[in-house]
């Protein structure tokens, strides 16, 4: 399927960052060429995010032939676009394990390299974590020069603001390196960077701001404005770097992401000459060098494996509708029976399927950025005004606005429906990614009310009543990937609140499974059928409030219950024990188990392996009720009296 691995000689000469001081400029602009390639070839056959790679391939190799890593710290923001740092930084050899089973990451890891020095995955982290290494550096530590890589999107978050505040006060030395790929610059603009940059290498960062102003007055029309727009995008003021400087940055830019001339002049008057903090703005273009990405909407951000000559991802047919697509066409029916409904999403609607209902309803799909927390907040807002605003976001994401979740949504009670995408493991962005805390975070909260579906026809139903429950705050969680293949409603019908439902009846054990792994629990139910253990299998569907009638009466007509979930301790088995507990359930002389996630962080692999790690497939949840059933039987067969 993909191409032959082309010759590439200089970059085999290149085993780490030192590697590369010897090699003259023309050699790092081929560098770069050859660098671009090994990454499209390795991606085409591991997939994963390619565009964002490809947009810092230049930057890359600059920034590791300027600076001194890893003594110098290099934290890129999110680490999704670290593909060609990882081949420049000893891992080439180990590329095509990456996103695999005790393979690469796909994101930057501390324990993976010490070109590593700060692990990512989420956004926005990156000037924050360099500030950290800069002041470390000024107690005394052996860090050198700290330099983060943050981009346009990842900039918009409250997150980076705070600590470009922080830093600008500090005045602690440290690069900032913005890397703008929603704009391209025209060669004019290139031409006027190369200008400004000889400025920059010959006099103080005051000369470069006061140089800029006057050119961009004198410029064409289509140049200046081009220029104009380029510096508004980083400033939002018209005087250009005014809000840096303010902050106390000095502000360089914009200068071609992509010209290796422009970016190695920029990087080593800047690293000669400054004091202080200093933002670099680089315009980049996603996907660069590779014309399927580059034509492609959503510049190849996220790939399957695909052929090299073409682009053609290859991709396994689906046999039943995604648990994404399901939440998005259901929601935009109902919002089309609905004018009050409004969605939210931060910056994912084609990953929470927002972007179905925004393509009908636009006017009521909100894409607030980067930014969880006032996203949360907004949809408080929303619903304070009469809207029934759903909040669609990861749940690995969903816990950098916890705050706002307790204080600004169920301590006033208000209605927001938060829709959990990603809950449980999802795979191939590994840990970072697992959505294994947002029933613990959420079940403990007064007024919440949580679900979970075991299927996708049960995540309809759930949706149509997340739209009509006004008392409170309601979410419910979902897993990525394909649903169950059972037969779809036409449209939903809200469910009670805190009702659960028994799929299937036995006589031996019960197993009550909250979310997605109903499918594990019956396939579990099978195996032991076979044996002539018979399990009843229930569906919670709800963490609070729970069914409480159910439990009673499955731990009332059975030997064992078991609690099952996508989720970790202190999620839904926490919440039936402290029911039992109270209650006196636990006195019944029942077995009592849960089964959940480990208490450790699971690394990338397929989601069937992740789940076969954390001991939660379907013949380990047999064998822990097998194991649970024998344990108890042979506790209550009476001691046979010892011999005199």
């Amino acid at each position: 399927m993909s191409a032959t691995p082309t010759p590439k000689p200089i970059l085999d000469r290149v085993a780490s960052p030192s590697d590369m001081k010897s090699l003259t400029d023309a050699e790092l602009g081929r560098l770069a060429e050859e660098l671009r390639r090994e990454t499209i070839e390795v991606v085409s056959q591991t997939g994963g995010h390619l565009g964002s790679s490809l947009g810092v391939v230049e930057l890359t190799v600059a920034i590791h032939a300027v600076f001194d890593t890893p003594r110098d710290k290099l934290v890129w923001d999110v680490g999704h676009q670290c593909y060609p740092h990882k081949i420049l930084t000893g891992r080439r050899d180990r590329m095509l394990t990456l996103r695999q089973a005790n393979g690469l990451s796909g994101f930057t890891k501390r324990s993976e390299s010490e070109y590593d020095p700060f692990g990512a995955a989420h956004s926005s982290t990156s000037i924050s974590a360099a500030l950290g290494f800069a002041v470390g550096r000024e107690l005394g530590m052996p860090v050198g020069d700290t330099i983060a890589v943050i981009g346009d999107g990842s900039i918009t978050a409250g997150m980076a603001y705070e600590a470009l505040n922080h830093a600008g006060h500090l005045k602690s030395r440290m690069f900032v390196i913005l890397n703008d790929n929603d704009m391209s610059i025209a060669p004019p603009v290139g031409a006027l960077s190369r200008y400004l940059n000889d400025i920059a290498a010959k006099g103080p960062f005051a000369m470069l701001k006061a140089a800029a102003e006057g050119i961009e007055a004198h410029l064409p029309g289509p140049v200046r404005e081009g220029a104009r727009r380029a510096r508004q995008m980083v400033t939002g003021m018209p005087g250009g770097g005014t809000l840096f400087e303010e902050l106390g940055f000095e502000y360089v830019g914009p200068i071609d992401g992509h010209d290796m001339e422009q970016l190695l002049g920029t990087l080593r008057a800047a690293r000669a000459r400054a004091r202080g903090p200093v933002l670099i703005h680089a315009v980049t273009v996603k996907g660069k060098g590779y014309a399927p990405a580059e034509g492609a909407d959503d510049k190849y951000h996220g790939v399957a494996k695909f052929d090299i000559a073409t682009g053609a991802q290859v991709k396994s047919k689906s046999n039943a509708p995604s648990y994404t697509s399901v939440f998005g066409n259901t929601l935009t029916e109902e919002a089309a029976r609905d004018p009050r409904i409004v969605a939210i999403t931060a910056a994912m609607p084609g990953g929470t399927g927002l972007d179905i209902m925004a393509r009908r309803f636009p006017a009521r799909v909100f894409d607030v950025g980067i930014a969880e927390q006032h996203g949360v907040t907004f949809a408080a807002g929303l619903a304070a005004a009469g809207m029934r605003p759903f909040c669609a976001i990861y749940s690995s994401f969903l816990q950098r606005g916890y705050d706002q979740i307790v204080h600004d949504v169920a301590l006033q009670n208000l209605p927001v429906r938060f829709a959990i995408d990603r809950a449980g493991l999802v795979g191939q962005d590994g840990a970072t990614h697992a959505g294994a805390f947002d029933t613990a975070m959420l079940a403990n909260l007064p007024n919440m009310v949580v679900m979970a579906c075991g299927d996708e026809a049960e995540l309809v139903h759930m949706v149509a009543t997340a739209v009509e429950f006004d008392a409170g705050p309601i979410a419910f969680r979902y897993p990525r990937g394909e649903g169950a293949g059972v037969e779809m409603p036409s449209r939903g019908t809200p469910l009670e609140i805190g009702r659960g439902r028994v799929v299937r009846e036995g006589t031996d054990a019960a197993i009550l499974s909250f979310g997605a792994h109903l499918s594990e629990a019956l396939a579990a139910a099978e195996m032991l059928e076979a044996e002539g253990i018979s399990l009843t299998v229930a569906d919670a569907r709800f963490a609070k409030p729970l069914d409480t009638a159910l439990i009673d009466r499955l731990i009332d007509s059975h030997a064992g219950l078991f609690t099952l979930e996508q989720g970790s301790s202190g999620g839904f088995g926490a919440q039936v024990l402290h029911h039992l507990a109270a209650t006196g359930g636990l006195d019944r002389g029942r077995v009592v188990r849960t089964l959940m996630l480990p208490d450790k962080f699971i690394d990338q692999a397929s989601p069937a392996q992740m789940y076969a790690w954390a001991g939660l497939t379907a013949a380990d949840i047999a064998a822990s009720v097998r194991g649970a059933l024998a344990r108890d039987k042979v506790a209550r067969m009476p001691s046979r009296p010892r011999a005199v």
